[in-house]
């Protein structure tokens, strides 16, 4: 993944905490991100969040996560 440093847009992970080679395959990709980034990893869910309110979790945080990014890059762009 050596082109993941080019990235300059802000960046969010989310992943399925009970399924481990994908949150490997994450990290390694979040730590080649060259944008601001964050990852979240759920607990009792699988790649495909198709546990009982794992979709709406991810929904959620999804929509916070954006929420405030757009508000942060906006300020950024009104200095």
């Amino acid at each position: 993944m050596p082109i993941l440093h080019n990235v300059k847009v802000p960046t969010l992970l989310l992943v399925g905490g009970d399924d481990a080679v994908v949150v490997e395959l994450n990290r390694k990709a979040y730590i080649q991100l060259g944008s601001r980034k964050e990852m979240k990893i759920i607990k009792g869910a699988t790649h495909l969040f198709s546990e009982p309110g794992k979709l709406e979790e991810i929904a959620r945080l999804s929509t916070d996560w954006f929420n405030g990014s757009l508000n942060k890059n906006k300020n950024e762009t009104q200095r």
